[in-house]
This record gives C-alpha cells, structure tokens and sequence, in this order.
C-alpha cells in the first residue's frame, strides 16, 4: 500500500517537494493550501485548497485520509497553521518535519531597521509622507490604514481587498520570482524612499533586498514569528529522504 504523506504547502519549498514526491512510486501524497491565492500554480500531486477547522478539524481530516506523515511546508509566517499541526500530529503520534528556508541575514551595505511585526514596521515609518514599497502580502495591508498620508507601493498576486483605505496607493499584481535589475529599475523610478518586507528567506524575492543594498535604500524588516519548535529541515532532498526512512520504518519517529 502506498504511504500516505500530507504537505501544508504555501511555500516554494512545498512545490519543490511535491515534485520530488511525485516522482516517488510507493507514495500518495496530498498538497494542501490555505486558499489566500485565488489561482495558486497547479501541482503533479493531488491537492486541496482551504482551512481544516482548528486542530480538530485537522485531526479529523488526518485520521480519516490515513495520513501516515506530515510535512509542513507552510509559509514561514504561517505561525498559527505550524502551532496547530505540531499539536494535531502529536496527538495522533504522527511523524512531522517542517521544511522551511533559512531567513535572510544582513550583510554589508544592508540598512535594515528590525521590527517585530507588522504594526512596528507602520510604527517605524516616518512622520513626514514618504513613498513606501510594501510586499507583505494582502493581508496586512490594513495596518497601514492608519498612515493613511504615505504613498504605498503594493505588489500582490491577486487584488487585496480593502485598498480604499489607503487613498494614496499604486497596486502592481505579480508573481515570483523577480530579477534585480528589474527591481532595482522599479524602486527607482516610482522614487521609493523605504521597502517594507517579512523576513522570508529564499531567492524567488531577495532580489528585492539587494536592489534595496544598491539604492541605498532602508529596508524594514519583520522579522519571523517564533517557531513551533517542530523538527526543521531546509532542503526538499533531504526532506524526501525522511520520508522515504518513515515508510521503510513506520515506527521511527527521529528526523
């Protein structure tokens, strides 16, 4: 029988080892997303898109699908989907790794200003109007509702809602990955004073960062939320290999 493997996608990391995964004879395995993209990119493995319903609802969905192991290849960000899978995967006693790319780290020519969240990095901007490049995410967007006299440049994958609140705004849809030379080019002639983004790791969107490094412009950065403390992985390889040692041991239980 085919072991049963769910991936908690939303990264590039879940995409990479869902391809590795399909390619694997002996393995069933079901991507999951949360449903924040309206088109997300088609995947070689089956998939399923929206919320379990809490740890219970995704207790429910383990045991009735037979999964057998978990990967969770959430985005960085995605604290609340981690803290419950961590807790849904111990109670049913399930094997669990996350995978998940190392943050960015500042290097010479960086002029980061560290933040905690999403309301400091609003905090952090100056008083006076500014142009401010924001590629968050739509759905912290409405934080910036309360500086309302800045004018923000937001990339998004699809339109957020709610964009009326910021009266002075420019929206771009677009989907990573990015080049330097085009992001460079981009803050430069929409006059960008200061780049607003989450520590996320990995290449699809550093680009932006070094582009920021060239301009000399600040960066605000939102630094990760705090991990689940769930067993880490960083590279598709080796999470594959994992896998792979839990369906010749089911019984394993180390990383």
């Amino acid at each position: 029988m085919a072991m049963r493997v769910l991936v908690l996608g939303g990264s590039s990391e879940a995409s990479a080892i869902a391809r590795l995964l399909a390619e694997r004879p002996g393995i069933e395995a079901t991507l999951s997303l949360a449903g924040r993209t309206a088109q997300p990119a088609n995947a070689p493995i089956a998939m399923r898109i929206g919320g379990f319903g809490g740890v219970d609802g995704l207790i429910e969905y383990l045991s009735r699908h037979g999964i057998e192991a978990v990967i969770d290849a959430t985005h960085p960000f995605a604290a609340q989907m981690s803290r419950n899978v961590k807790e849904a995967c111990a109670r049913l006693s399930l094997p669990l790794i996350a995978l998940t790319r190392p943050p960015w780290k500042p290097v010479l020519g960086d002029r980061w200003i560290d933040v905690a969240d999403v309301a400091a990095a609003v905090s952090s901007l100056r008083e006076a109007p500014c142009r401010v490049f924001l590629t968050l995410g739509r759905l912290s967007l409405p934080a910036f509702a309360v500086a309302p006299f800045h004018h923000y440049l937001i990339r998004a994958i699809d339109r957020p809602d709610g964009l009326e609140a910021l009266p002075r705004h420019e929206l771009i849809l677009a989907r990573p990955p990015f080049d330097i030379e085009g992001e460079e080019r981009l803050m430069h002639d929409k006059r960008i004073d200061v780049l607003v983004s989450k520590n996320s790791g990995g290449e699809a969107s550093y680009a932006k960062i070094v582009a920021a490094r060239r301009l000399g412009l600040p960066v605000v950065m939102i630094r990760r939320p705090k991990a689940a403390g769930t067993p880490t992985l960083d590279d598709p390889a080796q999470a594959l290999a994992w896998i792979e040692r839990h369906g010749r041991a089911p019984s394993a239980r180390g990383v």
